[in-house]
């Protein structure tokens, strides 16, 4: 099996279409074509199969391709060992959340772009269960997400996980009722605010299941009226109606009309990982974008 022609495959299994992995390969849809109808004939099971005008990969080829990943990792990173002056060079797909999209992927893309042009990144913006399940589909080859040390994520065994930093979180509250709380500690704030309109994270459950089970021990369940991914949105919601609450990290300037309360003993702190796909991150672009996040 020639590896050159799982590059083929693989192009096409993210792309979907040939014109689009002859673009990227600078080459012709003929060529591409061909490329595929040897490699189907070296593996002797059919890759690909009609789908209306176009071909889509039969399973068989998905497999193939999810395993050309890891074999077109292992050859570069060989190269790249034996000479350690080439230069990374591949497109790399990332997600992640809002905040880790600014706070690391943007700086590393600005970084790439003067130094290693070669390494091109494409982001999107996913919360941690779209860009989790995106990533073991295939679809990305490096997911940003983040989990609370009170309600930790459970994480697939095919996927290997890089710490990037933690946060401290408080409750942001309309700033004239940040005056409510009686006591210490975060079950104290959580009772001040108990009868307050509660907000959710709309597209990952880790927020609420932290605002539930805090609730809970300060004996009661909070009515989570609203849910948003926007932390500004978030604040407005606080001061909408004057009667919003919900997390808010502390290291963040809020609104006017907002006041962020401390939470202690317990303390909510979010932690933020990169993922990967195990054995995916010696391919040299990869590593080298997650060297850029993780130091």
């Amino acid at each position: 099996m020639d590896t050159r022609r799982l590059r083929y495959l693989l192009e096409l299994s993210r792309h979907g279409a040939m014109r689009a992995v002859a673009d990227v390969l600078g080459t012709t849809t003929s060529t591409v074509s061909q490329q595929i109808a040897v490699l189907t004939r070296e593996v002797g099971t059919p890759l690909l199969e009609p789908d209306g005008r176009r071909v889509r990969l039969t399973p068989a080829g998905r497999r193939l391709a999810d395993h050309a990943v890891t074999i077109l990792a292992a050859v570069e990173a060989a190269h790249a060992d034996l000479d350690p002056h080439a230069e990374p060079a591949g497109t790399v797909r990332v997600a992640g959340f809002a905040t880790a999209v600014r706070r690391s992927v943007l700086p590393a893309v600005a970084h790439l772009a003067r130094h290693h042009p070669g390494v091109q990144v494409h982001v999107s913006e996913y919360e941690p269960a779209e860009a989790l399940a995106a990533l073991l589909a295939d679809d990305l080859d490096l997911a940003l997400v983040y989990d609370y040390d009170l309600a930790p994520a459970t994480t697939d065994p095919a996927l290997a996980m890089s710490p990037l930093w933690t946060s401290t979180w408080g409750l942001g509250v309309p700033a004239a009722d940040a005056r409510r709380v009686r006591g210490e500690g975060t079950l104290a704030v959580f009772d001040a605010f108990r009868d307050h309109d509660w907000i959710g994270n709309s597209r990952n459950t880790a927020d609420e299941d932290v605002v539930r089970t805090l609730a809970s021990l300060a004996g009661f369940t909070p009515r989570v009226t609203h849910r948003a991914d926007s932390l500004d949105l978030v604040e407005d919601l606080i001061t909408a109606s004057g009667r919003g609450v919900g997390l808010l990290p502390t290291g963040r300037p809020t609104h006017p009309g907002v006041a962020l309360v401390p939470l202690a003993d317990p303390a909510v702190r979010q932690r933020a990982f990169a993922c990967t796909r195990r054995g995916r991150a010696a391919w040299p672009p990869l590593a080298l974008v997650i060297d850029r996040l993780t130091h």
